[in-house]
């Protein structure tokens, strides 16, 4: 096969690369190739050689005074010979996806058909990964296709740890945002000198269901870019002043809010205003409320009792959830009554926990 595919290229006055990546046996493999090509003249390039030897070499190839050029990996870069359109890889399965897609575009750079072969011991012995970057680099082969094997690439390798030895790693599994999150909130409590809280890595969101359609509506705002937008700034604000200001930027955009869009901002001014008591779920039902503590709110036991014993209709059930049995068919009338009971919890005794040991 080698030999009938390199006689196609010479017979039509081309050139041929033959990927060798190997210094220590390139000799023997231009032995062999000799003996199997008497018509071909050989010349033999790696990055072992001296500078100018190297360089004389690959003048010479240009020049086509040598119609076949025996070489390691060096020719991955920089090389533009139009003249040369077939390449010959030896142990293709020892390279990356990367790294054969460079090779395979070092062919193909004039108007006549170019050919790469991949030569491989046996199909049966090659690891799954080196299947499947074969398969892949076989599989794209129109112009335009470096960006779906890099997404190749990404799939079989993994995305890689930021901050460790691992090229395999665990972003996909959660996202990017998420991953990025996680990173930054580890690095956080290093610089503090305090060990990450490796299984909670981040603060538990507070669940606030009022039991309306809290969004923003398509005749509202039309873009849903800008409506994705806001919804990330609005779940990612941490304060009331910030999402105060995103309000007004809504306003300001678009007009008085419809009633949907002002449940939205409920829904994020009570999350804000739970963690700090420790809330990990607001069930505001038109029927009755339900506020969930984790164990150990930072709250006062004190200033409990005597919100129940000042307002009947709050009772304690079980030692972390509070019921309101008053019936507020209005979202916004659930809202401010759980602003009210917070406000009358007095202040937190300390501030959301942090997930630093």
């Amino acid at each position: 096969m080698i030999r009938e595919a390199v006689l196609r290229e010479l017979k039509r006055g081309g050139q041929v690369y033959f990927l060798h990546n190997e210094v220590e046996t390139i000799e023997n493999r231009r032995a062999k190739l000799e003996e199997l090509l008497p018509e071909a003249r050989i010349a033999v390039a790696h990055g072992q050689m001296p500078e100018r030897q190297l360089e004389a070499v690959m003048r010479d190839f240009v020049a086509q005074r040598y119609n076949l050029l025996l070489c390691s990996t060096i020719i991955e870069t920089g090389i533009d010979v139009p003249s040369a359109n077939t390449i010959v890889m030896s142990r293709a399965d020892k390279f990356g996806l990367a790294q054969l897609h460079q090779l395979r575009g070092r062919v193909g750079r004039s108007h006549h058909q170019a050919y790469a072969y991949l030569m491989v011991p046996e199909l049966d012995g090659l690891t799954r990964q080196a299947q499947q970057r074969l398969d892949a680099i076989v599989a794209m082969e129109e112009l335009g296709s470096g960006f779906y094997l890099a997404m190749h690439d990404l799939e079989i390798r993994g995305a890689g740890e930021v901050l460790g030895e691992n090229q395999s790693g665990n972003m996909l599994e959660v996202g990017f945002q998420l991953y990025n999150e996680m990173l930054s909130e580890a690095v956080r409590c290093l610089k503090a000198g305090k060990e990450p809280d490796l299984l909670s890595p981040l603060n538990v969101t507070t669940d606030i269901n009022l039991h309306a359609p809290a969004l923003l509506p398509d005749d509202f705002c039309g873009d849903v870019h800008l409506r994705l937008s806001f919804y990330k700034k609005l779940a990612t604000a941490n304060t009331t002043n910030q999402i105060d200001s995103l309000m007004e930027e809504i306003i300001d955009r678009f007009g008085k809010l419809p009633t949907q869009a002002q449940t939205l901002i409920d829904v994020h001014r009570l999350r804000v205003l739970s963690q700090p008591y420790g809330v990990l779920k607001v069930d505001a039902a038109p029927s009755g409320i339900t506020l969930i503590f984790k164990k150990d709110p930072p709250i006062d036991p004190m200033k409990i009792i005597q919100m129940i014993q000042k307002n009947k209709h709050i009772k304690l059930v079980g030692n972390e959830k509070l019921r309101i049995e008053r019936a507020l068919p209005e979202a916004s009338q659930r809202s401010q009554m759980v602003r009210d009971v917070l406000r009358n919890l007095g202040q937190p005794m300390v501030q959301a926990s942090s997930p630093c040991v």
